[in-house]
């Protein structure tokens, strides 16, 4: 499984993007070339270890050469621990399918991921569509923050064939899962033998055809590390936030300079650098006058919306807002 990167596209490079724009480190334009330009090659770079993993340089590269995938392809070889191996054999374990997997019968279906608290929400959203979720189906992309690609490949065409055993199409409702089939799998040439939609798409549709009621709210956004993968979605939820009559406030961390939430770092153990992450994300939002913070991802929510709500700020998913809105 080979991944479709061309190092002559990066030596011929002329805004190093890649590098430039990263909120984590700042590097000058001499040093962001000579540093991507050693990554291009398979070398040893100093980007490897300053790395946080956060999935951006992969939005940044306008020849979409995959400069993300290239960097953890290179965190692993060269060994360089983002998590002692003690942790990551136990999160690697976490994660693993155990037993026969058991499709369901349907023709359509609602992907959750790992998020059991999203079942009710989906049933009565999603009528007529199956709700599917566990480690069978999960994309395991969670393992691109801490610097390992080959469980991600390991388990790739198994987590495919499962999908493709159920028969039928998929929303997906997390945006890791729809990187997972979007983008990793296009980069790492796999096939996805079945149909699949952001449930961004689902919803513009539906309200491009239906009479919907408009919210007239101020919102802040949480932008996730896995929207990186597909930035596409983002200009359509932009067009979903137009329609329902949401305003999306400018923040300080938001679209290119969207900060992760601190959930990843919760998970690895660096709980000092979660809470900086949080108190950052939460201090921007106070900063405005907003009458909700809105949510994609869960675990976003999981780790934001007590402290958010603390400050008389709602907290919400897009799935709600969209919900409200066909109502």
């Amino acid at each position: 499984m080979e991944l479709k990167f061309d190092p002559k596209v990066c030596f011929s490079c002329k805004s190093i993007d890649c590098l430039l724009k990263c909120r984590w480190n700042f590097y000058s334009f001499e040093e962001a070339k000579r540093e991507i330009e050693k990554i291009a090659i398979g070398k040893y770079s100093k980007v490897l270890e300053e790395c946080k993993n956060c999935y951006a340089c992969e939005e940044f590269c306008e020849y979409k050469n995959h400069p993300f995938y290239r960097i953890v392809e290179l965190q692993e070889y060269f060994g360089i621990k983002k998590l002692e191996k003690e942790r990551i054999e136990d999160l690697i374990s976490k994660y693993k399918a155990e037993g026969e997997f058991v499709p369901k019968k349907g023709e359509k279906f609602v992907h959750i991921c790992l998020f059991p608290e999203l079942k009710d929400k989906v049933t009565k959203t999603f009528e007529g569509f199956e709700v599917v979720r566990g480690r069978h189906v999960f994309c395991n992309l969670v393992y691109l923050h801490y610097g390992v690609v080959s469980v991600i490949k390991d388990r790739a065409n198994k987590i495919i064939e499962n999908m493709k055993k159920l028969g039928g199409d998929f929303i997906l409702l997390h945006d890791e899962c729809y990187g997972f089939y979007n983008s990793f799998a296009k980069a790492y040439g796999l096939e996805v033998p079945f149909k699949f939609i952001h449930y961004f798409e689902y919803f513009y549709n539906k309200i491009k055809s239906s009479k919907v009621k408009k919210l007239n709210l101020r919102i802040a956004y949480q932008k996730p590390c896995s929207n990186f993968l597909s930035p596409e979605m983002d200009k359509i939820l932009d067009k979903i936030f137009e329609a329902i009559g949401v305003e999306r406030v400018k923040r300080k961390y938001d679209r290119e300079r969207a900060l992760c939430c601190g959930a990843a770092f919760i998970l690895s153990g660096d709980l000092e650098k979660a809470d900086e992450l949080k108190r950052k994300n939460v201090e921007d939002v106070e900063k405005l006058k907003v009458d909700a913070m809105v949510f994609n991802c869960p675990m976003c929510y999981r780790t934001l919306a007590k402290d958010v709500e603390k400050l008389g700020i709602r907290a919400l998913m897009v799935i709600d807002l969209c919900k409200e809105a066909l109502e």
